[in-house]
């Protein structure tokens, strides 16, 4: 028997297309911290908001949860969670740790025109980079570093590292707006070239480096990022 009619199937289909509309929605909402840190979210006017019923608001509420952007205090709801030093720090160091190992599968697994195709991607978007806002730098970032990782042919680590990106893109923005970007692309082009030469010692210490973060710096970032928080709100 089949699994069902074409309609049914075409029903559950569009249910889970609006469901994951609405958690991309709501995702942007935590990363950029709209939602603000420590506020209970409320349901109702986020439901009027986004123009969605309760049940899929509900769903990508308990996604982003198990994410880790928000948490669910019993009888109370959900919150968004506070920029925590400790946490991010040690999300930094999930990242980094990721990184590398997915760097190494790369060295292994990368095809030269897969290498190829992240270096006709650098060049471009330098090209771009002083017309670009913040936002679009850090996700030109990402973007590099995720398509390494794809290399490797690990989607579960994948996935776990495209998480903890978004969990620290709002420190990233702060860290981004330093003037990070010139010193970042060469660095990019020094671990492209490592994998071209299968060179996974060189490319495990340029990632070292790379993704360094200092419990100092991680602290005056999250000191900048509420400053800017709470002066934005104010302001609009």
């Amino acid at each position: 028997m089949s699994g069902g009619s074409k309609v049914e199937r075409k029903a559950g289909e569009g249910a889970t297309s609006h469901v994951e509309r609405v958690y991309g929605r709501l995702k942007d909402l935590a990363i950029s911290f709209e939602l603000l840190p420590g506020d209970r979210v409320n349901e109702v006017a986020l439901a009027r908001r986004l123009e969605v019923s309760r049940t899929p608001l509900r769903e990508a509420l308990n996604r982003l949860t198990s994410e880790g952007f928000l948490s669910f205090v019993p009888g109370k709801g959900f919150f968004r969670r506070r920029l925590d030093v400790k946490e991010i720090f040690d999300l930094y160091e999930m990242r980094q740790k990721l990184e590398i190992g997915l760097a190494e599968l790369a060295v292994l697994r990368a095809t030269e025109p897969q290498l190829e195709a992240i270096r006709a991607f650098l060049e471009e978007s330098a090209r771009q980079d002083l017309e670009r806002e913040v936002s679009d730098l850090v996700a030109l970032d990402e973007r590099f570093h995720e398509q390494i990782a794809a290399l490797s042919g690990n989607q579960e680590m994948l996935h776990a590292l495209r998480t903890t990106n978004a969990r620290i893109r709002f420190v990233r923005w702060i860290d981004m707006e330093k003037g990070r970007r010139a010193h970042t692309q060469s660095e990019h082009l020094e671990l492209l070239e490592a994998l071209s030469s299968r060179d996974a010692a060189k490319a495990r210490e340029i990632l070292q480096g790379h993704i360094d973060a200092r419990l100092e710096q991680i602290t005056a970032a999250i000191r900048e990022g509420y400053a800017r928080i709470y002066m934005d709100r104010a302001s609009s």
